[in-house]
């Protein structure tokens, strides 16, 4: 019996080519365009899922207030955090503490090699996460100081082999650290993918019996995890926090009048919704990935409405075949069943054009994306799980209401000729229409919104000049002793050259965050309480004028003043902090500095250290002799490549054994909107699939609508109507629908728009325009579509219309 059904879907199917072609690719696309999606959104979610305690870990994130007033958010904040919290709190089994470090130096045959992800971690480390040893002891690899463990492919590069316990481990020319781990390699779907971990204990012998972490309050930079025990209820542990802060630090936060509090974000959650100071790899966008599966959910409803929109204007076209099964005994089971297996066989049709699709899109779509999907993914039993799940809603979302429709038809009124379309079944098709007509507005109407507000961020001023500029990363190893006299020989040997324009040092540059925070900072004679949070920028004399940094107030730095080493000055932001009236107020006042004394020389324009996407922050600008940071190097564009061989020639003079490396300032600083141009680009293609979807539908239901109304064109041209007022007959229907639809779309579209772009503190305004030139879009799309059955239609001979039925 089931053969048979699929006998007879086969041979409709194949009875009406156009039809079952326009449903098999919008469908194949639809699916297509769903599965790269759901891959991409797939990968997103799945951050940190790998660690068989993921749903006990929790990282402990932290806020510092000023005056009451929230001054930093902080992923990696004070070190006293996860020692407190285990002894005090029963719900707490364990901890991990994490502290970031720079980049270091190796040698493997005499040849630097840079490693740049480094940390110090807790021996706890391997037992709360999940990295699996290839060789050491979990329980004791980081116990010890100067001790470390490696990845693999760390291993491999230093050695040769992943065969390294007890191998010493030379980092900066400066300390050697015992090999006593290596581990594997970390999946690409985590934060945390060191290459080098090396001991705590290391870290506490470094920093001296002076500055012990275990009970640093005021300190950051400290990754701290949580490992809960089983039944514990997070926002309890998190209650008992305060009693815990309070007993630690209530006495000096009521002295400065300030405030901290702490949170437990779930290790899962961290990729999608945590940005703060300390990450310590960048973030994914929780908002971005899921309104991604929101266009995922709108191209596959599009091709399902299709094939529902097509089988019911096809009704009256298979009454008659209804009506004869039966009355020779078919029952509406039956029927139903055979209707379900030619969508069955539709949608199995669909589902192979779909795989072969996006074998064809994957190369594409990664290079679009920044994804990294392979073929493995047809090796994943996800995949084919999702495939399956498609397969089957697309049978029964798109199948069910037309089986159910053509088989309630009546047997003696079908064979009578007394079948008429229905109204509630025209309705349903008009409703399905304004469905996709608002879904493709919607999605429209969010891509140039996303594209104006990547363009606004890229084209507005800096306010600062980071053009034809040269970026050296500073070097790593180092020797203290003859370090300043190094670098003002480079910078004196550059500066002689007439391809380079200028060189200046410093701590940060534009285009990343600002990674020196300072509290406490207030002026001289003021109550403590006064206290603020300022970023730091230590530099040279010539950073500021080098890039270009305007003044408000006061002068720059000069090596005319021989003072200017306990000089400072601030941006606009950072002298609203003041509390002072006029910038020129601020000039010859002094503030307090972490117990030294610095004396304000001018107030600079605020300007853009980071993308668009971030907020201006209050900086303070340092002069530093003998700072130690990244090199900027003016030069012209039509000088670059003689000036990098000649800035590595002198480099490599001066500091031997570090690695060179360089990047255009331009091009760092135009990275930060990858994520964005990425987002808009899938956004765009995939509105772009979702309309040619629609379209394909709309043109497949213009024909039958058309050809249902052939007698009636026909009755009309007899009666002298025009040609033109046929088609604007038939073109007045879709118009209708656009405008309900328009009508849907615009409210919902402005709502999440204005929801996304919340996330900006420099961000668009909305203009009337972004609605309108969609709805206009489409239109002209819709019309066209329609045209090619409608002009037919109209100019064709009346007496062949009549005579079609």
């Amino acid at each position: 019996m089931i053969k048979n059904y699929f006998k007879i879907a086969w041979r409709n199917i194949m009875r009406q080519k156009s039809y079952s072609g326009i449903n098999i690719i919008g469908l194949a696309i639809g699916i297509a365009a769903c599965l790269l999606i759901l891959q991409y959104v797939a990968f997103e979610v799945s951050y940190e899922n790998f660690h068989s305690n993921k749903d006990r870990i929790y990282r402990v994130q932290q806020d510092r207030f000023d005056n009451g007033k929230l001054s930093t958010q902080w992923a990696a904040g004070a070190y006293a955090v996860g020692n407190s919290f285990k002894d005090a709190i029963p719900e707490v089994e364990d901890y991990v503490k994490l502290v970031p470090r720079d980049a270091v130096i190796a040698e493997v045959n005499n040849q630097p090699v840079k490693i740049s992800k480094v940390f110090y971690a807790t021996n706890s480390f391997f037992s709360i996460f999940t990295y699996p040893l290839v060789a050491g002891d979990n329980k004791t690899a980081l116990t010890e100081p100067f001790t470390a463990a490696i990845s693999e492919t760390t291993a491999q590069t230093l050695y040769g082999t992943t065969n390294a316990l007890g191998k010493r481990l030379t980092l900066n020319r400066r300390r050697d650290y015992t090999i006593t781990a290596v581990f594997k390699d970390a999946p690409a779907n985590t934060q945390l993918r060191p290459d080098i971990l090396l001991s705590y204990p290391s870290f506490i012998k470094i920093v001296g019996p002076d500055n012990n972490p275990e009970t640093a309050w005021q300190w950051d930079g400290c990754l701290t995890y949580l490992l809960l025990r089983k039944g514990a209820d997070p926002t309890v542990v998190e209650k008992k926090f305060v009693p815990v802060v309070e007993k630690f630090t209530a006495e000096e936060m009521k002295r400065f009048n300030a405030a901290v509090s702490y949170y437990l974000e779930p290790l899962t959650a961290i990729h999608l919704n945590s940005h703060f100071i300390g990450e310590p790899a960048p973030n994914g966008d929780g908002k971005t990935t899921y309104l991604l599966l929101g266009i995922a959910f709108f191209i596959a409803v599009i091709a399902w409405v299709n094939y529902i929109n097509l089988a019911t204007a096809r009704a009256v076209n298979r009454a008659k075949e209804v009506g004869i099964r039966k009355t020779v005994g078919s029952q509406r089971k039956q029927l139903v069943i055979q209707f379900l297996s030619e969508s069955a066989l539709l949608n199995g049709f669909a589902l192979i054009l779909a795989v072969a699709l996006v074998m064809i899109a994957i190369p594409g779509f990664n290079q679009l994306s920044g994804q990294q999907l392979s073929f493995s993914l047809f090796s994943k039993t996800s995949f084919w799980l999702g495939l399956f799940g498609l397969f089957l809603i697309g049978v029964f979302f798109s199948g069910l209401y037309p089986a159910f429709v053509l088989s309630a038809f009546k047997p003696i009124e079908v064979l009578k000729g007394k079948l008429i379309a229905t109204t509630k079944g025209a309705l349903l098709r008009k409703g399905l229409v304004v469905f996709q007509f608002a879904a493709s507005l919607f999605l429209l109407i969010g891509t140039l919104a996303v594209y104006q507000q990547i363009q606004y961020m890229r084209k507005q001023s800096l306010g600062i000049n980071i053009d034809q500029t040269l970026v050296v990363r500073p070097p790593g190893v180092l020797t203290d002793s003859t370090y300043v006299q190094n670098m003002s020989a480079f910078k004196e040997a550059l500066n002689q050259q007439t391809g380079i324009k200028g060189v200046s040092i410093s701590t940060s540059i534009p285009g990343q965050p600002v990674d020196w925070n300072a509290g406490g900072i207030k002026l001289v004679g003021t109550d403590e309480s006064t206290q603020k949070q300022y970023r730091v920028i230590g530099m040279d004399h010539d950073y500021m004028k080098q890039y270009g940094i305007k003044l408000v107030a006061g002068r720059y730095f000069s090596k005319d003043f021989g003072t200017d080493d306990s000089a400072v000055i601030f941006n606009k932001k950072g002298f609203e902090q003041l509390g002072l009236n006029k910038p020129e107020d601020a000039i010859g006042k002094q503030i307090d500095f972490w117990g030294n004394r610095y004396t304000i020389v001018g107030i600079a324009e605020d300007f853009h250290q980071q993308s668009l996407r971030e907020a201006i922050e209050p900086l303070i600008f340092r002069l530093i002799p003998g700072v130690r940071g990244y090199l900027s190097i003016k030069t012209p564009v039509s000088h670059a490549g003689e000036t990098i061989t000649l800035v590595k020639s002198n480099w490599d003079k001066f500091f031997p054994g570090n690695t060179f490396e360089y990047f255009f300032l331009d091009d760092h600083f135009d990275q930060q909107y990858k994520a964005d141009q990425r987002f808009g680009q899938v956004f765009g293609l995939f509105t772009m699939l979702a309309i040619l979807v629609a379209c394909l539908g709309l043109f497949g239901l213009a024909s039958f609508t058309t050809l249902q109304r052939t007698k009636e064109i026909g009755i009309r041209k007899v009666l002298g109507a025009s040609v033109m007022r046929i088609l604007k007959l038939l073109y007045q229907e879709f118009a209708i629908l656009l405008v309900i639809a328009f009508a849907i779309a615009v409210p919902l579209a402005w709502l999440t728009i204005s929801n996304w772009l919340q996330g900006y503190p420099f961000r668009i305004t909305i203009q009337w325009f972004y609605f309108i030139v969609p709805f206009a879009t489409i239109l002209i799309i819709a019309l066209l579509t329609v045209s090619f059955q409608s002009i037919k239609a109209a100019i064709a001979n009346p007496v062949k219309s009549l005579r079609t039925e």
